[in-house]
């Protein structure tokens, strides 16, 4: 029999360093507490919360797991503050749907479905600085594509950049960290099609033909063209989903072949 206490209905009575761990969470999350400041002292915690130091240390290991703390060791040591990082998630995200067997085709199908609106939402109400933003990736791509021999990967970068910027202008901050956690699927998703797809050429190619759909989804984001912005930015989705999923990369490819 578990020794675990339980109230009624079956709920867990939460351990002391657990409810410590959630006072200190609680602080972090606020605001109360910010990256990279120091807690106090052991001592001055067991003493305010009224708890062991083996208790507190039990708190910090919750914490620790959870990347929102880092526990140095030694004479200098003690714990300091980290704020909530979205790549936390994804990575957790990733070995959870590598443990699930999901296809490739599912993550993209995901990211048609969070992605696909946005274009829509910026172009209702486009602002200086977002058009600022788009155009200043567009510039990047433009001069990292003119220079001889070409960091193709850069260029995958700052096509991913565009796609994030899009999702992040829509405004919808639970959407945006979605397209966060399932990014780091697709850029390997990419980085694999770039080594293995095409001739240097070739990529260059497509690459121009990406410079040549985002600037023509910002030029009708920037006029306003809502329904112009959301069919080609829904197009130029289908499009890509295409093209990355077949030949060496199919919609049957497992995600744990392609992230390991």
């Amino acid at each position: 029999m578990s020794s675990t206490p339980y109230l009624g209905d079956g709920f867990r009575v939460p351990k002391t360093a657990e409810l410590v761990a959630r006072s200190l969470r609680s602080q972090i999350i606020r605001g109360e507490l910010t990256e990279g400041q120091s807690l106090p002292p052991e001592l001055a915690l067991t003493e305010q919360f009224g708890v062991s130091r083996p208790t507190l240390r039990e708190a910090f290991r919750i914490l620790e797991a959870e990347r929102l703390i880092e526990v140095r060791r030694g004479s200098r040591g003690g714990a300091r503050v980290m704020t909530p990082d979205a790549q936390v998630a994804a990575t957790h995200t990733g070995l959870l749907l590598q443990s699930r067997g999901v296809q490739l085709l599912d993550v993209y199908a995901a990211r048609t479905v969070i992605e696909a609106p946005a274009a829509a939402v910026v172009a209702a109400d486009p602002s200086a600085e977002t058009i600022r933003l788009f155009r200043d990736n567009l510039d990047a791509m433009e001069t990292l594509l003119a220079r001889t021999g070409a960091d193709a990967h850069g260029l995958v970068d700052l096509s991913q950049d565009f796609h994030a910027l899009m999702v992040e202008s829509a405004g919808n901050q639970t959407l945006h960290l979605f397209s966060v956690m399932l990014r780091r699927i697709v850029d390997r998703a990419n980085r694999s099609f770039v080594a293995a797809h095409r001739t240097e050429p070739a990529r260059m190619r497509q690459y121009r033909s990406t410079i040549r759909a985002h600037t023509a989804v910002v030029d009708l984001i920037e006029v306003g063209d809502v329904s112009g912005a959301d069919r080609l930015w829904r197009e130029h989705l289908d499009e890509a989903h295409r093209r990355l999923t077949t030949g060496p990369l199919s919609t049957a490819t497992a995600l744990l072949d392609l992230l390991e």
